[in-house]
């Protein structure tokens, strides 16, 4: 192959994000801004309240921080890219740029899928052996499953972007995409790609089937714990434990299926229209959840609320 046509790292890639919609950039531009701003907050002060209230000081509210330190991660690793995208005309990024973003993104997508199984178990433990909860989850326990969920994840992001990046890239830098979404990014190699798709299958069978399961299994044992319960309130106080738990899991894995899971058109004319839908829904997945993940455990949770109004009246001024 002629290495003249291939892309040097130093030229770098086009995100064509909505260049053909410059109408809508403004728009989006104003509702992705508020989006991430809610985002910061939501996640910020759920993050400090876990940290300042001694109340919070336990394994399900440890592995809700690193949720919220997540989102954070996750969306901060993209939006600012697809910020400043919807304001400039060339959409353009330096090679090293795309890398760091793709294995950031990927790394909080993987880790954010192995946590939300941690927590499961988490609440299995709460629900269906609530008397060996203390020994089971002690720090000792729930402090490395914490940690091994980002080791796998960050690990595992740097294979697929390692993979991804030493591939020789020629003619056409477009992405079709607000970032460097890698299958995006694969297109566009000139080489042969069968051993990053394999690589691909297997990450998602080990970060979105295995999590997936291991989540499903869980939550049979609980429901069926819960139904056991002989009164109504302790039936309705049991499950109220893991609906916020549930809620997001739902949520999470519901959109990924729905994004990945939806017939393709394939009738020509409809295909601007079905790319234009389907940037929107994965930008929309990208900052969506994030939003609605401290909205959820907040409303949904009294512990968090009381912690969140402390924490409030702990900052006005005494008279």
């Amino acid at each position: 192959m002629d290495r003249s046509n291939q892309t040097s790292p130093m030229v770098g890639f086009i995100l064509l994000g909505l260049s053909a919609h410059p109408k809508l950039e403004k728009t989006f531009f104003v509702l992705i801004l508020l989006m991430y701003l809610v985002i910061l907050l939501g996640n910020g002060v759920l993050i400090l309240v876990t940290i300042l209230d001694f109340r919070l000081h336990t394994p399900m509210y440890f592995f809700l921080g690193n949720l919220s330190s997540l989102d954070i991660c996750y969306t901060t690793s993209s939006v600012p890219l697809i910020l400043s995208s919807f304001l400039t005309p060339r959409k353009a990024i330096p090679f090293s740029a795309c890398a760091v973003q793709m294995f950031l993104s990927f790394a909080m997508g993987a880790t954010e899928c192995v946590l939300l199984g941690m927590m499961a178990f988490d609440r299995y433990v709460a629900i269906c052996n609530p008397l060996r909860y203390p020994v089971v989850m002690s720090r000792a326990a729930y402090v490395p499953m914490a940690v091994s969920s980002w080791a796998a994840g960050i690990t595992n992001s740097v294979v697929q972007t390692f993979q991804a990046m030493r591939l020789p890239f020629c003619g056409d830098n477009v992405i079709s995409h607000f970032t460097c979404e890698i299958l995006a990014v694969l297109k566009l190699a000139c080489a042969d790609i069968s051993t990053n798709v394999i690589s691909m299958v297997v990450a998602n069978v080990i970060f979105l089937g295995v999590p997936v399961l291991f989540i499903l299994i869980s939550y049979i044992f609980i429901l069926t714990t819960i139904l056991r319960i002989p009164s109504a309130e302790g039936r309705k106080k049991a499950f109220s434990t893991c609906s916020a738990h549930l809620t997001v899991v739902v949520i999470f894995y519901g959109t990924i299926l729905f994004m990945y899971g939806k017939p393709k058109s394939k009738d020509p004319r409809g295909a601007d229209k079905q790319d234009l839908s389907d940037k929107l829904i994965s930008l929309f997945y990208g900052v969506l959840i994030p939003m609605l993940n401290p909205i959820i455990y907040s409303l949904r949770n009294k512990d968090v609320k009381a912690a969140g109004r402390n924490l409030v009246s702990q900052k006005q001024p005494t008279e």
